[in-house]
């Protein structure tokens, strides 16, 4: 990068850590430090809701994913809507009655308290390895801009957060994720923007639509049922729903979001305009990489987007195996220009013929690039057999870091590390206060002062960032992070769905019974997956459905029945 970039990048970092600490200034018990005094209006609610979302994944990896499986990723969010409803009317006027700081609380009055501990453990266990995962994002930026070690980068990047993390709590983030949003979508928009303005002259935004449409790259709407179809509009609505009822209404660092609002109108209002917004949000962010897609075919680009790990085979003995895959993919390059031009004035000159012509060449040569990539990647892990060849996260990095102009680089990067900040921010805050609420102070330490459990608060915070960093010290073999982060978490939500589920709506179960109901539904949803018996989103819905049934199955078993707890009604 230019000193220019270098500016840019440390200011606008330095700015996020100021602002941060200014803002999170005056904490003086767990209510101020976990839930801002219970004080956000409905904007800031949903601005802190999108940016523990909107990860630096979102922004690295999503793009990527559209390049390379063009646009139906976006029917993993169809669901969403419809789930915002359900919380708005369910979860969110409870847990404002019962003033929980955690949404795991309200199960240990509803159930006992090992079903709290144990909600409260496979989040925890979700979330940290997630949120390992989000550190590791940015990381790879550094890492390939400098060459630093990446473990030594997932310290630097994840140390540089807990900074007004620690000290600031909720309110920190909050505030902290309402600049970086508006930092990061000028950013994306620039970034997009450029993608189109970079084309050749003779190439609008119109025709590049058009051509990444014929390439297959703007297909959403996929209709056809497969069980291990990861994404399709059955699946997105269906699964999709299951997930993201559980993450918005189960998983603590969203439920922590809208607990700080000042009111159930607030709450409510802040989750009902993510639902309305975060679709065509991440529409438009997948578009970028399905324009980056028409972007190279108008120019030439690496056989493997991950430059580093080319440079590393480069020093071994098959660097020359390497090189003339390189150089076949550059012929190959060549050869789409020209067709990809020709078909662009075929569509001006309104012959229907010569562009159906010209996309059948283009989806022949597109088919022996992918042939390229794979004998690529081959060559790659010969050299190393312990190589990541997955290049999905480096795409949106590769184009950045080479075609846009100075300073915009810097802001991009910037932009990256924001997003990254926003999302594990948000997340350490979360496991903290389950871990200070539900079990520390639950089951250790009932009756210390105020002073006493924000000092514990900002220890177990500081804990939890670098469990977080440790993880993500073993993140850099796990394929596309978007999807990564979307199936770990599909593993556990299901079930931490069921038991909620049944504690809203079957309120005659005992605890018990839905205790081993959870048990069980988790093994064989990780049974299911290990299997690869059915795509991952369909796990959210094995692990509810299968709570409740099991629950219900073991409760006749046992005979007992509960009686109507006063604290789980509304």
């Amino acid at each position: 990068m230019s000193i220019a970039d270098w500016i840019v990048l440390i200011i606008t970092l330095a700015g996020i850590i100021i602002y941060g600490l200014i803002r999170g200034r005056g904490q003086r018990n767990m209510d101020s430090y976990y839930l801002s005094n219970r004080s956000m209006p409905w904007y800031v609610i949903l601005l802190s809701i999108m940016g523990t979302q909107a990860s630096a994944i979102t922004f690295l990896s999503g793009p990527g994913q559209a390049y390379t499986d063009g646009m139906r990723f976006v029917q993993y969010y169809f669901g969403l809507p419809l789930a915002m409803v359900v919380l708005c009317v369910t979860f969110v006027p409870i847990f404002h009655k019962l003033k929980v700081f955690t949404a795991y609380e309200f199960l240990e009055g509803r159930f006992d308290v090992k079903t709290r501990a144990l909600t409260s453990f496979l989040f925890l266990l979700q979330r940290g390895l997630s949120t390992g995962i989000s550190i590791y994002a940015p990381s790879i930026i550094l890492s390939s801009l400098l060459g630093w070690n990446i473990y030594l980068t997932n310290i630097v990047m994840g140390g540089l957060l807990i900074i007004y993390t620690v000290a600031g709590g909720t309110k920190a983030v909050a505030y902290t994720q309402k600049q970086q949003f508006f930092i990061i979508f000028a950013g994306m928009f620039i970034a997009g923007y450029l993608v189109v303005k970079l084309l050749p002259s003779n190439v609008s935004f119109a025709d590049a639509l058009h051509v990444s449409g014929k390439l297959g790259k703007l297909d959403v709407i996929i209709t056809d049922f497969n069980w291990k179809d990861k994404y399709n509009i059955w699946s997105g609505i269906i699964g999709g729903f299951f997930l993201a009822l559980s993450y918005f209404g189960t998983d603590q660092s969203q439920v922590g979001r809208y607990l700080t609002g000042r009111s159930i109108a607030e709450s409510r209002t802040g989750l009902l305009m993510n639902g309305f917004v975060k679709v065509p949000m991440q529409f438009l962010i997948l578009l970028i990489g399905a324009l980056l897609f028409v972007f190279y075919q108008f120019y030439e680009s690496p056989v493997l987007f991950n430059k580093a790990q080319i440079e590393e085979v480069y020093k071994t003995p098959y660097a020359n195996d390497l090189k003339r895959v390189q150089h076949q993919y550059n012929q190959l390059s060549a050869e789409k220009q020209q067709q990809v031009e020709n078909m662009v004035q075929a569509m001006h000159e309104k012959n229907t013929n010569a562009v159906s012509h010209w996309t059948s060449a283009l989806k022949k040569s597109q088919s022996e690039s992918r042939q390229l990539r794979t004998e690529a990647r081959q060559v790659i892990q010969k050299a190393d057999p312990l190589a990541d060849t997955n290049d999905t996260n480096y795409i949106f990095l590769y184009y950045v870091l080479n075609k846009l102009p100075k300073g915009l680089i810097g802001l991009l990067i910037a932009i990256i590390f924001l997003a990254a900040w926003g999302s594990i921010a948000a997340a350490l805050n979360a496991m903290s206060s389950t871990t200070i609420v539900d079990i520390y102070k639950r089951l250790f330490r009932q009756d210390a002062s105020d002073k006493h459990y924000l000092k514990a608060s900002r220890w177990c915070t500081l804990g939890w960032g670098i469990f977080c960093i440790l993880v993500a010290q073993f993140a850099h073999r796990m394929g596309s992070l978007i999807e990564a982060v979307n199936i770990l978490g599909s593993i556990f939500y299901g079930t931490i769905l069921g038991v909620f589920i049944v504690a809203f709506y079957l309120k005659k179960l005992n605890g018990t019974p839905v205790f081993v109901a959870a048990l069980i539904t988790e093994a064989i949803v990780i049974f299911v997956y290990v299997l690869n018996i059915v795509s991952f989103l369909w796990l959210n819905v094995i692990g509810c459905v299968g709570v409740v049934l099991f629950a219900l199955i073991l409760q006749e078993l046992t005979g007992k029945k509960k009686e109507v707890v006063e604290t789980a009604e509304t």
